[in-house]
């Protein structure tokens, strides 16, 4: 049982390098590098079975690291028991003991570290005001609600001054409503206690509300690291496009790349386009054009800047404040989120136009329906 050792601070709170879990008959986690800086909430977003809560479960200590290191502020946590590390970790199911008061359930690590009982009262009554149930201490958790529940376990998480918070898809149990409050609470706690958090979610609207960085997963791989607008709006691959918001995607032959502008020429159904690209597309490989539902709209009268093309309309779906029209040319399906004075009639024809400077081109044939997840 090694302690953690104490070093001066890291440029970054956590450092994953080389991260690679092996169970007996499969690899989950396959060479992952990753950092974590000071005070900032970070999201691991990837479907079920990715690897996410797998990675989560070796910064905590509770599964084994089979190759590569982690370290906390520069200090190794390897050889370091999960009791020692300080990290806590919230899960789905809040695991609170039904027998013990809020107050006691909150208290419960600081009096197994035997910290004196005025410290742990102070300690306590300041986390239980953070998370706005004082008024609850002497409840237990079966007379609380589902979002009360969930802000007693981020408080006994956090009363023990932690440097990293971990958490395990702690909104899942909730439903739409409640878990759209608790996002934006979440969010204000992390800038108060001004702590590092990291997220767990399969949730892509989640991850958006809650993040400052999100480390896309797919198969055990990281797709992509960047913020919310980075990951939505410059895609690395067609995974990362279709995973986050379902971008329209379109395969298409790569005519020319130049890698020095970060700039593609590639032939499409709806025309040849020179866009921006990522820097993983190259010539030989598959490429496909990327931009979203949002960016269309109707090519009349048609701008010089945009690529226009006509389709034919397959569905209407109305969506409140605009209206989803999913399209086909020449067999690729187009999803178009239009305003209510744009006609679209089931059957005809209905011509559409993208600016040239809100596409993209991306690494990657589209993913298929039996593939996405």
């Amino acid at each position: 049982m090694t302690a953690i050792q104490q070093t001066p601070a890291s440029a970054n709170l956590l450092e994953a390098r080389g991260l690679v879990k092996d169970y007996t008959s499969f690899r989950a986690v396959h060479g992952v590098d990753f950092s974590i800086p000071h005070n900032c909430f970070v999201t691991i977003l990837g479907p079920s079975g990715c690897g996410k809560t797998t990675i989560l479960r070796m910064i905590g200590g509770f599964e084994s690291v089979t190759e590569g290191t982690i370290t906390l502020d520069g200090s190794p946590l390897m050889h370091v028991m999960p009791y020692d590390r300080p990290i806590n970790t919230v899960f789905q199911n809040y695991a609170l003991f039904p027998h013990l008061r809020v107050k006691d359930n909150v208290a419960f690590g600081l009096d197994i570290k035997k910290i004196g009982k005025s410290e742990v009262s102070r300690r306590v009554a300041a986390a239980l005001e953070s998370v706005k149930m004082t008024s609850m201490a002497g409840r237990y958790p079966a007379q609380l609600s589902g979002g009360q529940q969930q802000r007693v376990a981020l408080a006994r998480a956090f009363v023990n001054e932690p440097k990293l918070l971990l958490l395990d898809e702690p909104l899942g149990a909730l439903d739409l409503k409640m878990r759209r409050h608790m996002q934006v609470e979440l969010k204000d706690l992390q800038r108060r206690l001004a702590m590092s958090f990291l997220y767990v979610t399969h949730d892509q609207e989640e991850a958006f509300a809650l993040s400052d960085i999100i480390i896309v997963m797919n198969g055990g791989r990281i797709e992509q690291i960047g913020t919310p607008e980075e990951i939505y709006h410059s895609p690395t691959n067609t995974y990362v496009a279709d995973f986050i918001g379902g971008a329209n995607l379109l395969p298409g032959e790569l005519i020319s790349v130049d890698s020095t502008s970060a700039k593609a020429v590639l032939k499409t159904c709806i025309g040849t386009v020179e866009t921006e690209c990522s820097k993983t597309v190259s010539m030989g490989q598959p490429a496909s054009l990327c931009f979203r539902a949002e960016y269309l709209s109707s090519a009349k009268p048609a701008d010089s800047e945009s690529i226009s093309f006509n389709a034919v309309v397959s569905h209407v779906i109305f969506q409140g404040s605009t209206k989803l029209v999913e399209a086909e040319i020449n067999g690729q399906r187009i999803i178009a989120r239009l305003d209510h004075e744009t006609e679209a009639a089931v059957g005809e024809s209905i011509a559409l136009q993208v600016s040239n400077a809100k596409c993209r081109v991306v690494h990657g044939s589209p993913v298929k329906p039996e593939d996405a997840p």
